[in-house]
């Protein structure tokens, strides 16, 4: 197919163009055109197509084939000269969020030597993987001090075409993956990559650039960013969720960690008691119920005891003597089965996942002596603890 102008390189503000179309076809079931020229970006580089349309039909995916830029479309245009018009926010978020990555880049080289390995901009967050084993929240400080004082600086950002022969006299940050006329993305004097993305002019226009979280990937750091008006939203949602929640707690914002830490705490304690009295509550209702027991084998589904309750008392009964019990307990979303027995009694519980499994799905598992299993269908509960309690009758 004949290679497309690309307009996107010529001017990354242009979102309305006039075009030829050069070349008709389809991709995954859908029509599609190819341009004499054309401003939508296609996915390349870790920065997504733009979106928009062609003659007023939406524009699916932007494809690079070769030199070729495949426009995939919802349906089909029939004209041969047309009018596109690209989704011009997305296109100016993505200028922020890729010209912050090249400023976020070239400030983890300079100040810690980390390298940056891959990059990918989603529609919410964008994510930098970097050659580091670890890094301090202290760098982390110094990563973004840096970054947003070239932004601050609002430094010019060039496009040029360099040749693959000259390309050494380039103090690029890393080594180009393509060869021929390489186009290299200057921010002045602070950063130099071979890319063929949209780039903002000046770095003022990115804004804020923002560090988000951090986690280990492949033996290195993923960091996640956030650049300009993302960077904004951010923010102001966090602050306004700082302030209702220093209302909630009746402290300061800067207080609001504290009060968190401390409530954690007092919740953990609080569920550490509850424990210790809903153990001490099945130990006496399991004598109350191994009195009455008509036999060995005790089943019944309890209405009102959580899943974690019907397990204690099942344990506190497989203690008092030679008993085996199928107790069904409701939880939030699934039926739960707490299968015991007393550690003289010879069955595997094991072999219930597949007994109960004829009448309803379940999952989980356990030891010989203890079994929890739990099904998506609670209406079937009753019907699982009877399956259950046949089986352990005719077993122990």
């Amino acid at each position: 197919m004949p290679e497309t102008r690309r307009l996107y390189h010529e001017d990354a503000y242009l979102a309305e163009f006039e075009a030829e179309v050069v070349e008709r076809g389809g991709h995954d079931g859908h029509p599609a055109v190819v341009l004499d020229r054309t401003a939508f970006y296609p996915e390349s580089g870790g920065q997504p197509w733009d979106k928009g349309t062609i003659d007023g039909v939406e524009v699916l995916a932007v494809v690079d084939e070769d030199g070729a830029i495949l426009h995939v479309l919802a349906s089909a245009v029939e004209a041969g000269h047309v009018h596109g018009r690209i989704d011009a926010a997305r296109r100016a978020d993505h200028r922020e969020q890729h010209t912050g990555q090249h400023v976020l880049s070239q400030a983890f080289w300079e100040l810690l030597k980390g390298e940056t390995l891959s990059f990918h901009m989603g529609p919410d967050v964008s994510t930098l993987e970097i050659g580091l084993k670890a890094i301090s929240d202290a760098d982390l400080d110094r990563i973004e001090d840096r970054a947003n004082a070239v932004v601050r600086e609002d430094r010019e950002v060039k496009t040029y075409g360099v040749p693959e022969e000259r390309i050494g006299d380039v103090p690029l940050r890393r080594p180009p993956k393509k060869s021929g006329l390489l186009r290299v993305v200057e921010v002045d004097g602070f950063d130099y990559s071979a890319c063929g993305g949209t780039h903002v002019r000046r770095t003022g226009e990115i804004g804020l650039i923002k560090l988000g979280s951090t986690e280990k990937i492949r033996g290195n750091l993923r960091f996640e960013f956030l650049c300009g008006g993302r960077a904004l939203r951010d923010c102001r949602s966090k602050d306004r969720l700082a302030r209702k929640l220093a209302a909630s707690f009746s402290c300061p914002a800067a207080e609001v960690a504290g009060a968190v830490e401390k409530l954690a705490a007092e919740g953990k304690a609080l569920k550490k008691r509850v424990r210790h009295l809903a153990e001490q509550l099945a130990a006496f209702e399991s004598r109350e119920i191994v009195r009455s027991a008509a036999g060995r084998v005790i089943a019944g589904v309890l209405q009102d005891k959580t899943p974690e309750e019907a397990r204690f008392l099942a344990l506190a009964i497989a203690k008092r003597g030679e008993f085996a019990v199928a107790f069904g307990a409701a939880g939030e979303s699934q039926g739960h089965l707490l299968l015991a027995r007393s550690e003289i009694l010879q069955p595997d519980l094991r072999q219930l996942a597949q007994v109960v499994g004829a009448v309803v799905p379940v999952k989980g598992g356990g030891s010989p002596s203890l079994v929890e299993l739990v099904m998506a269908d609670k209406g079937k509960l009753e019907e699982a603890v009877e399956a259950a309690a046949a089986w352990l009758r005719e077993n122990t």
